[in-house]
């Protein structure tokens, strides 16, 4: 019995795409991955090859038969437009996080999916890396009393990355998979144009009605970090626990993960939680923004 082969192309060849192109070229010895075929990838700027990949156009891309699915790995603003072409031309979707910039479309794409009968997945290596991995171990089965989440990173082009709740969902999704459903209970944001700083703050409450907090914070110079400080009943966890290296690269594992999809080899609960954390962050991303753009209310 030969074993399912599925062609796949990678679009756009940023940071993302560059290290997509290179662990299809050299999936994981006996893992889902060598399920996956590269046969080229599309990029609006003219590359001929990388490494072995052949550039094709994105015609071909969506026409050829022997590509099944694509990786998505395009700047944020055009992810969806991407997304539901390759959807349209019947082949399965891997799309690097946000999926969109809008809940409404999401929904839409998830759907549209689902009609089609094709695996749309998103890539959240964050929730993928061994320091994640031990924070949500250390997190499990305590009483949360109060938290905070603060990020902080370099300066990020909006007209592409879309607004810091969907360019910054990593985060979201870390709290909601640690804590459960949230609420939006505030939202605004700060921004300075002439010294290229934004720092938006969320106020969520969980389910049992706890304070969460979430800080996005970027401007130049500032280096990528995430300092967190959760209260429980049993005490305050102010640093991260300490984390073994990963053998196996996030994006690798997460390649793993969609290979799997393909196959068959993910049960339907696990799907279904998966497509309601997703969506369920991007709602959360668009009530944010929609509290963070209100008009300033004037107190007299």
């Amino acid at each position: 019995q030969i074993s399912k082969m599925f062609g796949t192309v990678v679009v756009g060849v940023g940071i993302a795409g560059l290290a997509r192109i290179r662990d299809l070229m050299n999936p994981m010895p006996s893992s889902p991955s060598e399920h996956l075929k590269l046969f080229g990838f599309v990029s609006r700027r003219s590359f001929g090859n990388i490494n072995e990949a052949k550039q094709i156009s994105l015609e071909d891309a969506l026409r050829n038969k022997d590509i099944h699915a694509a990786f998505i790995s395009t700047e944020n603003r055009s992810h969806e437009e991407t997304i539901r072409m390759f959807l349209e031309a019947g082949k399965h979707v891997l799309v690097e996080y946000p999926m969109t910039l809008s809940a409404k479309a999401a929904h839409e794409l998830w759907e549209m999916a689902e009609q089609k009968g094709k695996v749309l997945h998103v890539e959240h290596i964050e929730l993928l890396t061994e320091e994640y991995k031990q924070l949500k171990k250390e997190v499990a089965g305590k009483d949360l009393v109060k938290g905070t989440l603060h990020f902080t990173g370099h300066v990020l082009d909006e007209n592409k990355s879309g607004f810091p709740a969907f360019s910054g969902i990593a985060r979201l999704t870390w709290l909601i998979d640690l804590f459960g459903d949230l609420t939006v209970t505030s939202a605004t944001r700060e921004k300075q144009k002439d010294k290229n700083y934004s720092r938006m703050t969320v106020h969520f409450q969980t389910s049992n009605k706890k304070p969460l907090t979430w800080i996005e914070e970027r401007g130049p110079g500032m280096r990528r970090e995430k300092k967190i400080n959760f209260c429980f009943t049993s005490g305050c966890l102010e640093n991260f626990p300490e984390a073994p290296r990963s053998s196996v690269g996030l994006f690798m594992q997460d390649q793993n993960l969609f290979a799997k999809k393909l196959l068959g080899q993910v049960s339907k609960e696990e799907l279904a939680a998966e497509k309601w954390r997703i969506l369920r962050c991007l709602d959360l991303a668009e009530v944010i923004q929609q509290y963070c753009e209100e008009p300033e209310k004037i107190y007299s």
